[in-house]
């Protein structure tokens, strides 16, 4: 049996305990209905490489982190963005980052998306840890192609989940999560 103790559990107002749960079966899930976002995003001049394709190196890190940061600023009760140390100890030190499951939308040379998705080999589930766009490129499809991408990372690596946990104010993620096919569900304690 496993305990937590007190001090890890969040205060009982927290959003986190009245956070949307969603996942979303990999092996019945149809992606046909949604290539049509990937290929007009593509057409318009949008590419996706993963931060492996790009060398995951310290800038690339860096650009990850203040895409990261700025899409962040607009998820209901935030708070303050992680430091970038923080930010590289708690999304890219653990065992789950793996560069090929950070897709990233880029308009010539500019970052304007990320898609982050982590492993969990021993629940057989990937988890969405992060998908934003820039205020200026939203309503174009990119986070929807960037999912659809995540969703075949997820894929290729054996998983039968991808789970995802939302604001439960941030209805744009929500909606786009539900449109795929996400649905509610609860974890196992």
């Amino acid at each position: 049996m496993v305990t937590v103790e007190a001090h890890l559990e969040p205060p009982a107002d927290h959003w986190i305990r009245r956070a949307v749960r969603l996942q979303l079966d990999l092996r019945t899930f149809d992606d046909a209905r949604f290539l049509p976002y990937l290929r007009r995003c593509r057409q318009s001049g949008i590419d996706f490489p993963t931060m492996a394709d790009l060398g995951d190196t310290a800038g690339c890190r860096r650009a990850l982190y203040e895409l990261n940061k700025t899409c962040a600023a607009d998820i209901p009760d935030r708070g303050e963005f992680y430091t970038f140390a923080e930010y590289v100890q708690q999304r890219l030190a653990p065992p789950g980052y793996d560069p090929h499951g950070v897709i990233l939308a880029l308009s010539k040379d500019d970052w304007v998306g990320m898609a982050a998705t982590s492993l969990r080999r021993d629940e057989s589930c990937a988890v969405s840890d992060m998908t934003g766009v820039l205020p200026g490129y939203r309503g174009r499809g990119i986070s929807l192609a960037m999912k659809l991408l995540a969703i075949g990372y997820a894929r290729s690596n054996g998983m039968r989940w991808l789970n995802s946990l939302h604001h439960p104010a941030n209805a744009a993620a929500i909606g786009m999560n539900r449109r795929l096919g996400f649905v509610d569900y609860e974890p196992l304690r």
